[in-house]
């Protein structure tokens, strides 16, 4: 394949890509059946809206290259990995009374957000997801709460540790230590937290006030609990209310003790972060390098699949297939578990990638000469662009950018000296600035999805743009303000 051939390459073979998001942002607002049917015929359209001119300039050699790179080298394990985390994060179930309430929300939002660092983003969000929508069955405005738990638990716990994200595994495997994100990442991570934590219970707070005023309740309270309990909350001292509930055993009718089924799924999940880690420690390994120093793998029409990539994808199968034979079909029916999210991830996601191959090669070609010099310029470029393409490829563009700027301190990288505050502007963009879009990271698209399949009435891709638009920004700006000016 041509390496330069994004420095001639035209804006108009990014068309194709702008056409896929918008189709997904758009149809759905005017005919949301007729989508669900007729989408995978979108995507084959816009993905032959690409291929196809792409194919006659520049020959078929070129265009089976670049298609099986992104179809082989990165839809692949990316697919693998969600449908992995899908399959045995929906066979662990909480049962127990879960309230519904702020401050047992927000403690939910906060796990997860922890947990994210060590299980994935897409881990923590299809762990935490399903007892969110249990606890909050009773609530008719709810949607504020799954928008929250994509900023917060789909992509900023993600800073914690490599395994987080993809794009800190990418800086992992170009030689930036497995805890230097946690160091260096952990006090942006939190300060956007706490930021997030207070505006949620702003407007948690109100809508949960208004909930109880319209005579909605738990299940497991009785009428005289639910009078006690509604005459609090109109008082605004919806604490208090909680305390006394929790002490008054008596106003509890039928509550279910808390307690996790299909635990033993955790081993699986351990099994396929295990998975993870060793897909970006095996390649550094002499027994998985040829003579030359490239991984040891299967050529396919130029793309390379490596022996630890497939060690990564057989683990990950492996993983799903024992914990399905495992566990109960009444922990999956008690999850309302079925497989329209992770379908409709995998068919819109295979033209998302296609699609984005015209505009990653391009941003890949001229990357060195946007004249990004600046960690504040680092954020943000890395971040918008994130909240669009891949963040992964993304990632990886501007750190070889930052790798060629010249440093001579900082942190040592096989791309070269990278400055410390740049490379924390560049992480900190490709994983916090995931949560912009529906698209920008996988687990914001199958929150919703599973969201919507439990009847909550999420944003559309605009209206949830103005969710983040309104509250992530102004954060964003105060980031930069505060750590890279």
């Amino acid at each position: 394949m041509n390496e330069n051939l994004g420095q001639t390459l035209s804006l108009l073979y990014v068309l194709p890509f702008v056409g896929m998001l918008l189709s997904i942002a758009v149809i759905p607002l005017i005919n949301g059946e007729w989508w669900d049917k007729k989408k995978p015929y979108f995507v084959i359209g816009w993905s032959l809206l690409f291929l196809i001119p792409f194919t006659i300039q520049y020959g078929i050699g070129e265009a089976a290259g670049r298609f099986t790179e992104v179809v082989v080298g990165d839809y692949l394990t990316f697919i693998f990995l969600l449908f992995g985390l899908f399959c045995v994060a929906g066979n662990i179930t909480i049962k127990g009374e879960l309230s519904g309430s702020p401050v047992s929300n927000l403690i939910q939002l906060l796990i997860g957000t922890l947990l994210a660092g060590w299980v994935g983003t897409t881990g923590a969000s299809m762990l935490l997801v399903r007892p969110l929508l249990k606890g909050n069955s009773w609530r008719k405005r709810k949607a504020h709460t799954f928008i929250f738990m994509i900023f917060m638990v789909a992509n900023l716990g993600g800073a914690l540790t490599p395994v987080g994200d993809p794009p800190l595994l990418m800086g992992f495997m170009r030689g930036i230590p497995f805890f230097w994100s946690t160091t260096h990442l952990l006090p942006m991570m939190l300060f956007n937290i706490v930021i997030l934590s207070v505006v949620y219970m702003i407007f948690e707070t109100r809508a949960y006030k208004k909930d109880v005023a319209d005579g909605l309740r738990p299940e497991a309270l009785d009428k005289k609990a639910q009078h006690k309990f509604t005459e609090n909350v109109e008082k605004n001292i919806i604490k208090d209310a909680e305390n006394e509930l929790a002490e008054d055993a008596d106003l509890l009718e039928g509550q279910e003790k808390f307690r996790i089924e299909g635990a033993h799924n955790i081993i699986f999940l351990i099994a396929i972060v295990g998975a993870v880690i060793l897909s970006g420690v095996l390649p550094g390994l002499k027994a998985f390098q040829n003579a030359d120093g490239s991984v040891i793998g299967i050529n396919i029409l130029g793309t390379v699949l490596s022996v630890p990539s497939i060690i990564e994808l057989a683990i990950i199968l492996l993983a799903s297939l024992l914990s399905f034979k495992t566990t109960k079909k009444e922990v999956r029916d008690a999850n309302q578990f079925s497989w329209a999210a992770i379908e409709e991830v995998a068919v819109l996601f295979i033209g998302i990638f296609i699609t984005m191959v015209p505009a990653l090669m391009i941003l890949k070609a001229k990357g060195a000469s946007l004249g990004l010099t600046e960690p504040w310029q680092m954020f943000w470029s890395t971040g918008v662009l994130s909240s669009f393409l891949d963040n992964t490829p993304t990632y990886l563009v501007f750190l070889t950018t930052a790798g060629a700027l010249g440093e001579t301190t900082g942190v040592a990288t096989t791309v070269g000296m990278v400055h410390v505050k740049m490379l924390e502007a560049i992480s900190c963009g490709a994983v916090f600035m995931g949560a912009n879009t529906y698209i920008g990271n996988a687990p914001n698209f199958m929150v919703c999805s599973i969201s919507k399949e439990n009847g909550v009435k999420m944003p559309s891709f605009f209206g949830y743009m103005g969710w983040s638009c309104a509250i992530l920004i102004p954060v964003f700006i105060i980031d930069t303000l505060v750590f890279f000016l």
